[in-house]
């Protein structure tokens, strides 16, 4: 049934947050998808899930994906526990309005620096002195989180040596080093499909830069102070035994009763200056058929129409003086 309003579709902030599977069979049943594992076959409503993150010794059919992408779910291909991440599908983006305007900030160096700053004014309660330099603002940010991490390792008894672990060599780093790396894993998830779901591009990001995830990384670090570290820490301090599982179903866990996916679009859209709904944007018209031609980039006129033909220079000169009197 195709979609008459877009205002039907279910709102990203109320769906689901994400799962991981391995080792399983996935295909379509209805209008839905069916996990089949050792236990048996399990339903799940993939309209209302933002993300489905697919490990090891998964297999997947192609009438699923189609189910999971036409219900703007994203799905992720990644290692085992979530830590690698290898290939991702296309989220839900109907339109290029954020995409182009994201990029507008990003392409300005003026601009740029402004959601910089913004970025690092969401993680402080105080307001930032206009004065402050990149440079200090970075330095105050390291003092910032090292003090979270120095709260946490006293709260719980672990012991913190600080961040090191390598991905190649995942089982010979100290538990809390990979509890975080698990719990961030799935926090780059959630923010990975928030992203795609508003229609900006993960690539483009502002602290970060020269990745695929770029953007994604930017957004994570908003809240791993407040949620990832904390888990991390509690949950090593819980034993060793069957950490990593833990410390996802403790990340889905938080995401809902923090109402996280509520919070993610909007603080994008406060770091990137997003005009309100219906206000102009700069150099952007917007129509709201959707099936209509974008229109055509033009050195001069910036835009022009699209979805006709527009004649040669050649053909547009004799036109214009007459026609051809040879």
């Amino acid at each position: 049934m195709r979609i008459k309003d877009l205002h039907e579709l279910p709102k990203f902030r109320d769906g689901w947050s994400y799962l991981y599977v391995e080792h399983c069979k996935i295909d379509q049943e209805a209008k839905a998808v069916a996990i089949h594992d050792a236990d048996g076959k399990i339903p799940v409503p993939c309209a209302n899930l933002a993300l489905l993150m697919l490990g090891p010794g998964v297999s997947i059919s192609h009438a699923a994906v189609t189910t999971l992408a036409d219900n703007g779910c994203l799905v992720a291909w990644c290692g085992e526990e979530g830590v690698r991440f290898y290939a991702m599908g296309l989220g839900e983006t109907r339109g290029a309005l954020n995409l182009l305007h994201q990029a507008r900030m990003w392409g300005n160096k003026k601009r740029h620096l402004q959601v910089v700053r913004n970025l690092y004014q969401l993680r402080f309660a105080q307001e930032l002195d206009p004065a402050l330099s990149l440079r200090q603002i970075r330095g105050m940010e390291g003092n910032r989180v090292r003090e979270i991490y120095a709260t946490a390792a006293n709260e719980t008894g672990v012991k913190w040596d600080g961040r090191n672990y390598k991905r190649d060599d995942w089982k010979n780093a100290d538990p809390v080093n990979r509890a975080l790396s698990t719990a961030n894993s799935c926090l780059y998830g959630i923010c990975h499909a928030a992203i795609v779901s508003a229609g900006f591009p993960p690539a483009l990001g502002f602290v970060h830069t020269g990745k695929m995830l770029s953007f994604v990384y930017d957004v994570a670090d908003l809240y791993k102070t407040e949620i990832t570290i904390p888990l991390a820490f509690r949950a090593v301090a819980e034993g060793d035994v069957g950490m990593e599982k833990r410390v996802r179903k403790a990340c889905r866990d938080l995401f809902a009763s923090t109402r996280l996916l509520e919070r993610i679009i909007p603080d994008i859209q406060t770091t990137l200056e997003v005009p309100a709904k219906g206000a102009p944007r700069e150099g952007e018209k917007f129509d709201e058929d959707g099936s209509a031609p974008g229109s055509l980039w033009d050195p001069e006129d910036l835009e022009v129409e699209g979805g006709k033909l527009y004649p040669d220079e050649q053909e547009k000169t004799e036109v214009e003086n007459g026609g051809d009197d040879s």
